[in-house]
């Protein structure tokens, strides 16, 4: 099942990427493009040019999960192409984003941490 825990990292790619690319083409994409660990817990997040296919890849224990999520209506709200080829978001951004919302809602409530609190 898609992990959800807080300590997860979420990697969003910036580029479209090819939909028809499984498993193997996306572990390659991490581990080339991306110069990360396709291995390790954090979550990899892909979306096709028209922004209505979503892909995850995540790595469980002894093999990947591979998630695809194809919208009927509407496009996902993903954040136009920059010079990096992936943005850091949290979990919560990543259901936002999951939902049909954008990244960067600016009515939601701020994360508050005991440092912010004293």
């Amino acid at each position: 099942m898609l992990n959800r825990t807080s300590s997860v990292q979420v990697y969003l790619s910036t580029k479209s990427t090819d939909m028809r690319k499984s498993i193997d083409g996306l572990a390659a994409i991490v581990q080339m493009s991306f110069l990360l660990d396709p291995f390790s817990t954090s979550l990899f997040v892909f979306c096709n040019r028209a922004r209505n296919k979503l892909k995850i890849l995540q790595w469980e224990n002894n093999g990947f999960w591979l998630y695809y999520k194809r919208l009927e209506k509407g496009k996902f709200h993903w954040p136009e192409e920059n010079n990096s080829s992936t943005i850091n978001i949290s979990q919560r951004e990543l259901n936002w984003l999951l939902d049909g919302l954008e990244l960067e809602q600016k009515h939601a409530h701020k994360k508050v941490t005991a440092s912010t609190v004293i």
